[in-house]
């Protein structure tokens, strides 16, 4: 069997991506039947939630049946044999569009593929579908003008947060076994908390975002977004890191890191419930007292301490965030104009965030990143591990970051923790704690240090061996139409 019920939930217990893996290249599936599954829920859930913008059903078939000729001949065609992922809007693929969510790019299909794709295709990974995002991953929310808007299918009145949203959602319901995103300000983290699935964010560097041509690239897209992955496990997440982290010729911010091994570290976590006291909805902060009881059990030392400069942290990431989007998004030099909320958007957070003006601000600024980056270093010293929530507030509805600077502000203070994490190019994974009063999931971030992935992943696996995984429920109809099978 591909898939077994799970009574708890009532969803489809999916295999990992790895075990699915493994069962295509012993024999005991093909990598056919594999795609069938996931064909079939992409038919019976896609169209209600439009996470997946395309379905490459006839290249993803020829594919698998490829798989399945290599494995008959005896050969190996690596650890994910047919397994189906999913490819964010902004990552390229060579035989569709890098959209990143917007009309002006409808039809720009890449020459190459991005090196994390070919590393995932080397493995044996079949790309099923394209995963929705809002126009250039700005915003905090899943909609575009191009594609429409991505549904949470937990409560489609809550938001599967952005900008990696199609993706998590596409491996909630099981439509693909892993997501390749990105998390420019928490748009892996975020999605994967709304989703009830794992997400890892790695540290800057470890693993290739894409090849630098001649079209310049904004400081802060160069230090604070990482390719990254979405997954049902943290088991699967180390799996993947495995295969797409490394050196990249045509990325300069990749950097040839020390191989990953398993993590031997101190086992010290600093917990910080609610990051500034800015005040943490009751499920988020019983998620954080959960997953910090699960360490300790596991034998972890917890203290609870706040690691430093959180606040300026997040309000130079915003600044120079919105800095860099108003010259690089400048409608005067787009040829097509950005999405309506897209525009609302960037026109209230800027607003909000007082972009620099000068040069002399703006190299202040990035001068000043490096006293909080030495000061995150000598934390993570005492500190390997930091836990805490994704975002302090319960999941909230669509479109909560638009609104105007009010609600802009709002967002950020919920999110502080979490873009604190791209501003220092720091790893991170998400993992979830439970389900809410709310009958949402919740979740925490585990934030290792620099180049660190090893560290959180090892506390976000004893996360979940005592918590377990979570999945969405399914509708009525759904559940109906599989029992007549």
């Amino acid at each position: 069997m591909l898939m077994s019920t799970d009574p708890a939930h009532g969803d489809d217990r999916l295999p990992g991506a790895f075990e699915l893996g493994a069962r295509v290249r012993a024999g005991e599936t093909t990598a056919a039947a594999v795609l069938d599954a996931h064909l079939a829920r992409i038919a019976a859930r896609n169209p209600e939630l439009n996470a997946l913008t395309v379905v490459f059903a006839d290249r993803a078939r020829a594919l698998a049946d490829a798989v399945d000729r290599r494995v008959a001949a005896g050969e190996d065609p690596g650890p994910l044999a047919g397994v189906p992922i999913s490819v964010k809007e902004n990552i390229d693929l060579s035989w569709s569009a890098t959209t990143e969510g917007w009309r002006g790019q409808a039809d720009a299909v890449p020459a190459r593929d991005a090196t994390v794709v070919e590393r995932m295709l080397a493995a044996g990974a079949i790309v099923v579908g394209r995963g929705n995002m809002p126009d250039f991953g700005m915003r905090w929310d899943t909609d575009n003008d191009l594609f429409g808007r991505t549904l949470n299918p937990w409560n489609r009145r809550r938001t599967t947060f952005g900008s990696s949203g199609g993706d998590a959602v596409s491996v909630a319901t099981g439509m693909s076994a892993i997501g390749l995103g990105n998390d420019f300000g928490g748009s892996i983290r975020l999605p994967a908390s709304a989703l009830g699935i794992c997400g890892l964010r790695p540290s800057a560097g470890r693993v290739p975002r894409a090849r630098v041509r001649e079209q310049p690239v904004a400081l802060t897209l160069q230090r604070f977004s990482v390719n990254g992955l979405l997954a049902r496990s943290v088991a699967d997440l180390d799996g993947a890191l495995r295969l797409v982290a490394g050196w990249d010729v045509g990325d300069p911010v990749s950097a040839d890191l020390p191989a990953l091994h398993a993590y031997a570290g101190p086992k010290r976590v600093a917990v910080t419930r609610d990051p500034l006291g800015g005040g943490v909805d009751p499920d988020v902060g019983a998620g954080v007292d959960r997953a910090a009881a699960a360490l300790r059990a596991a034998g972890w030392q917890i203290e609870q301490i706040e690691p430093p400069f959180i606040d300026e942290a997040a309000v130079l990431w915003r600044r120079l965030a919105c800095t860099d989007m108003l010259w690089s998004l400048d409608p005067a030099t787009l040829p097509e104009p950005l999405g309506r909320a897209a525009t609302r958007f960037l026109r209230d957070s800027t607003a909000a965030a007082q972009p620099y003006r000068t040069a002399a601000d703006y190299g202040r600024a990035w001068a000043r990143r490096a006293v909080i980056e030495a000061a995150w270093r000598g934390f993570q010293q005492e500190f390997p591990l930091v836990l805490g929530p994704v975002f302090t507030g319960a999941i909230p509805e669509p479109e909560f970051d638009l609104g105007g600077p009010d609600e802009a502000d709002a967002a950020l203070r919920g999110l502080r923790l979490v873009v604190t994490v791209n501003f220092l190019g720091l790893p991170a994974v998400a993992v979830p704690t439970g389900v809410g009063g709310d009958g949402m999931p919740t979740a925490v971030q585990l934030i290792g240090p620099a180049h660190g992935e090893t560290a959180a992943l090892a506390a976000a696996r004893d996360v979940e061996a005592a918590l377990g995984r979570v999945s969405p429920p399914v509708p009525a109809r759904s559940r109906a139409a599989r029992s007549r099978r």
